[in-house]
């Protein structure tokens, strides 16, 4: 199962959309993601093992564009392709014909994503935003309370996505009997979770301009 989040596209700055893939099964899913553009897209991961009745979260960055495509269409599309693997299988150690179709008795599952750009409105379509906009404050006001809002958002999408690498990196350890992880990625992953809680601060007690 897959679900998607929507990002719109502003010129000279980078937009993401997150892929949530989920694996419905009682097995073990690989998975692989492929772009008809890959200059233009940052897809990480783009490769991974999914466990039973677990999810995980693909974040696709779109780079800085300086002028919008004609009529806002795009062409570009992504390729999702799984396949069932061994149990405890790693994903730095899958064969390089894993998802490769000539395999015999191989089953491999594509989903075809196509891209479409949403450009920016001046309206907001969730009752937070609604209600920044009926309240008194100024539009400055308004665009720095939901420029916070956007780097916290950012900032809490992000430290989602270093938790599940970390969780991958524990169970590399469990099965390698590796003695320990990078105390570097562990501070890492602390110090967002306090970038995400100060943000989150911040953008709640933003005094509201008369």
């Amino acid at each position: 199962m897959i679900s998607c989040s929507r990002r719109e596209v502003e010129l000279e700055k980078q937009s993401f959309c997150d892929l949530k893939v989920a694996n419905n099964t009682e097995h073990h899913v690989a998975f692989k993601v492929k772009t008809t553009s890959p200059k233009k897209y940052f897809v990480r991961p783009n490769t991974g093992v999914i466990q039973p009745w677990d999810s995980c979260v693909i974040r696709v960055t779109f780079q800085a564009q300086r002028e919008y495509p004609s009529d806002m269409q795009c062409k570009d599309k992504f390729l999702l392709q799984s396949t069932i693997v061994p149990p405890l299988a790693d994903v730095d150690e899958l064969p390089p014909d894993t998802f490769n179709k000539d395999s015999d008795g191989k089953v491999i599952h594509d989903r075809k994503l196509r891209v479409v750009y949403i450009p920016p409105s001046s309206t907001q379509g969730n009752s937070e935003d609604e209600g920044l906009k009926g309240s008194t404050q100024s539009p400055d006001a308004n665009s720095a309370v939901q420029s916070l809002k956007d780097e916290r958002d950012a900032a809490v999408r992000q430290t989602q996505l270093l938790q599940q690498e970390l969780d991958l990196l524990r169970r590399r350890r469990y099965r390698k009997s590796d003695p320990g992880f990078s105390l570097m990625f562990a501070f890492v992953v602390g110090l967002i979770g306090i970038m995400v809680g100060f943000l989150l601060n911040l953008s709640l007690s933003s005094p509201s301009t008369e």
